[in-house]
This record gives C-alpha cells, structure tokens and sequence, in this order.
C-alpha cells in the first residue's frame, strides 16, 4: 500500500479504516515457516546424522547455520525493507526461502545441508522484517495490535510446534520432507501476496541518498554476521574442547573482536546499519533485550528436553514431538491470557509474571531424577514453562513496536528479531554448554544430570529477564502508552 494512502487513513476513526485481514494472513504464513524452521530440525537431527553420517559438530552446524545468517542478517533485513519496495522484498525473500528449502531435503552431505540453511537463513533475514514491517504499515489502531499479538503467538508457538512437526513427518515419511513441506507453503503465500499486497511507492526513500546499494552498511552486516557466528561457534565447542581450552579462549576473543570493530565502524558509517539514535528508544532496546532472552530460554529447554527424551526415556522423533504438545498447548494459553491481561494491566507487569513463572518452572525441571518418568517429573514444568513464556511473547511484540513511524519499521522489525533469532542460537550454544560441565549430552548415561545442570541456567536467565522487564518495558497499559520518536 502507498505511504501517501496509509496517512490519509491514520487519521480517519479506526471503524472506517478497517482493512482486510489478507496481508496479515500471507506475512503470519510467513513468519511460521520461519519460525518452525528454528526447532525444526531439532527432533529429526538423529535420524539426518545417520542418513548423511554427520558428527556431533556438524549437526550444531543444522541449527546454528540457519540461525546466526538469519539473526545476523536481519538488521541488513530491515534496512533493506526500509530503503526498498515492502512488497517486492518480501515476495523475494519468499521465493528464496521455498527453493532453499526444496534444496535442503535433497542433500547429500554436511556441506551441502549446512550451505542450504544458510540459504533459508538469508531468505529468513529479509523475510521476516519486511512481513511484520507490511503488518506494521497496512493496519492501524487495534487491528495493528491484534496483528502484533498474533505474531508474538506464532514467534513461540512456532519454536514449539516445530518440534512435533518435525518428528511426525520424520517419522512417518522421512527427514527430506520437514524441508519439503515449506515447498508448497511457500508456493500458495507467494501466489496471494502477488495478488493481494497492494505495491508501494520507493522513490521518496531512496532518491535522496543515492542507489539503494550505496545505502547499505555491508561492511557493518557483515561484522555483525562473523561475531556472532564465531560466538555460537565457539560456545557450541566448549563440549568438546572445554571452556579454558586455548581454542575456545581464541574463538571468544575473535567473536569480541569482530562485534567491538561493529560497533566502531557503526559510529564512523556514513549510512549505518543501525542509526544511533534507535538506542534512545527504550521500549524497542528493552523489549528486544527481553525477547532475545526469553526465546533462549525457550529453543534452548526444548533442545535440552529432546535430548533428554530420546537419550534417557528412549523415544522415537515422533514420540518425542508429541510429548511437546502440552508445552505447545499451554504457550498458546499463555499468550492468549496475556493479550487479554494487557487491557488492563501494564506489559511490565504481564511480562514479569511470565517470566517468574517460567523461572520457578525451570527450577522445577532441574530436579528431575535419573530414573526420571515423563508424567510425573517432566510434564508439571513442561506446562508451566510454556505458560510463563507464552506470557511473555505478547507484550514485548506489541510495544516494542509502538510509535515506530512507517520509515522506520522495517529496521525497527528487523532488530526486534534479531533478538528471536541471535536468542535462539545463544539459548541453544549456552544451555548446552552449561549442561556439559556437569554430564554429557550424548552420553545416555549422563544426560539427566546435564539436563539439570541446564535447567538451573535457565532459571537464573529467566529471574535476570524478569527484573529487566519490570526495569525497562512500559509501566502505563498498552492503549495509553506513550508514542517512542524516531528522528532523522
């Protein structure tokens, strides 16, 4: 939709501008098959370490492939969708992520399976701003708002669905078809937003700096991507190598090095990646703070309990993603809750709740015995983790994003998911490596006591967050809260 139609609108009561849910369906599609695509993988690793006879780093490598590129990316994401046509962005990002996908259930070998994640993954970081940026610029008032607590539902939802997903289809068809299955998905989206998403007008952001390549901070995004590549990295062998070892120390040092040289160039570009003045405001650095958080919190308990099932309890992918839906369940009614609390209470207050809840649920989890049972001693903390996390997804996706002018969407989404990416990567690398101090994750007979060993972790991150949320989200209920400025 034009920039010069939506204003005329914003001004018009809310009654008369009611738009079709359309668009909000295509970038929610989107947005799943993005999401799914974190945890995905993570109950079919068994059976496509196997199949491609992956050792233990290659398969971290599945997940962290995708991750980091998408979470290193996503800023570039934003920026792009900023600079450029909205819609032309996304329906690109679209076509590259069906036919990465395609791509990654035809492969042979390491190589090839981790190149074709970090395909989705580039197809991710331009996705996934330019859907919630189309959310953010197509509706208003509180279709905006129920747009945004929908797509904070489906941001952890996704994470845990993806986890049964990818059982039931490894198991009954085979490993290839948790990619082939994005296929068609993809196709059906792409063919409705070519249909339904109303093109937009670029010549009032672009001419003025110059060529839309001129503008980007490649540099900068590339920094950004190599730190934070080299951090996963080197966390995830801490399992092996241990954390004073002189590769682990080297690695860190080189993660610090390259992040330190982002923000140094981010102060000196001419076009940065990352304006400065996006730090100023609160409830978008907070609110991403938050996110990142509490989405390490969650991929990472999931990465951990799939382990613990199949090593210790002995079962299947399918059993094992099955024995999520509870966790995906009670994440659903979690954030239900939570939107319908945000009437009347301040998101502060909603998304502290949450996170003490999910806190005292990971303390929960971290004493489960060796002889350990699913009902009895997983199922309790299971359900109230994805409760107090479920809580939490939704006030931090409605006001990061609030008083976020139009110019600005595109990167104020792309930071706000760098977040859920780049905590997705770190819950995995961090939890496990706190596991593996205190038993192994590939040893059956140790598993349970690295499983609680990474709970405790967690239920320290989980208090942490709570106190940043209280500090940092907005004290005032949603519908009065006060407007961030962005300014040029």
């Amino acid at each position: 939709m034009s920039l010069h139609a939506h204003h005329t609108a914003h001004d018009a009561p809310t009654g008369q501008t009611r738009k079709p849910w359309t668009v909000m369906a295509i970038a929610l599609v989107a947005q799943i098959l993005v999401v799914l695509d974190i945890s995905v993988v993570n109950t079919a690793l068994p059976s496509i370490g196997q199949a491609l006879r992956l050792g233990p780093g290659n398969l971290q490598a599945v997940v962290t492939a995708y991750l980091m590129v998408s979470g290193g990316g996503l800023l570039l994401g934003g920026r792009i969708t900023d600079l450029a046509s909205r819609r032309t962005v996304f329906l690109a990002g679209l076509a590259l992520f069906t036919l990465a996908s395609l791509a990654s259930g035809f492969a042979t070998d390491a190589t090839w399976l981790v190149t074709t994640r970090a395909a989705q993954g580039l197809a991710a970081a331009v996705l996934t701003p330019s859907a919630l940026s189309l959310v953010m610029t197509t509706y208003d008032g509180d279709q905006r708002r129920k747009g945004l607590a929908a797509w904070g539902i489906v941001g952890s939802l996704g994470v845990a669905a993806g986890v049964l997903v990818g059982g039931a289809l490894t198991t009954w068809v085979s490993w290839q078809l948790i990619f082939w299955v994005n296929v068609p998905i993809g196709a059906v989206a792409l063919l409705a937003g070519l249909h339904a998403i109303a093109r937009d007008t670029v010549a009032d952001r672009t001419g003025a700096h110059g060529s839309l390549v001129q503008q980007l901070d490649l540099p900068g995004a590339a920094l950004l991507v190599a730190g934070l590549a080299t951090l996963v990295h080197a966390l995830s062998v801490t399992s092996t190598h241990g954390w004073t070892s002189a590769r682990t120390i080297a690695e860190l040092g080189c993660a610090a090095a390259f992040l330190a040289g982002f923000v140094t160039w981010e102060r000196h570009a001419r076009q940065p990646l990352f304006p400065p003045h996006v730090w100023g405001i609160r409830t978008l650095v907070s609110g991403t703070t938050v996110m990142l958080g509490v989405t390490g919190l969650l991929v990472g308990t999931v990465f951990l309990t799939s382990i613990l099932l199949q090593a210790r309890l002995g079962y299947s992918a399918l059993a094992a993603g099955v024995a999520f839906l509870p966790f995906a369940v009670a994440i659903t009614v979690g954030a239900v809750a939570a939107r319908h609390a945000l009437a009347h209470l301040a998101p502060r207050t909603v998304a502290s709740t949450g996170l003490l809840i999910a806190g005292a649920a990971a303390v929960l989890l971290s004493n489960v015995p060796d002889d350990a049972r699913y009902a009895a001693d997983l199922l309790p903390g299971l359900v109230a983790l994805g409760l107090g996390v479920g809580m939490v997804f939704v006030p931090v996706s409605v006001t990061a994003m609030t008083g976020i002018p139009e110019s600005h969407a595109g990167l104020a989404s792309g930071f706000l998911m760098t977040g859920h990416e780049v905590g997705a990567a770190l819950g995995v690398a961090v939890l496990s490596a706190a596991a593996n101090t205190a038993g192994s994750l590939v040893d059956p007979a140790r598993v349970v006591d690295a499983f609680d060993r990474g709970l405790v972790v967690g239920g320290a991150v989980a208090a942490a967050l709570g106190l940043l949320a209280w500090l940092g989200l907005p004290a005032s209920t949603v519908a009065g809260s006060g407007s961030a400025h962005m300014h040029h």
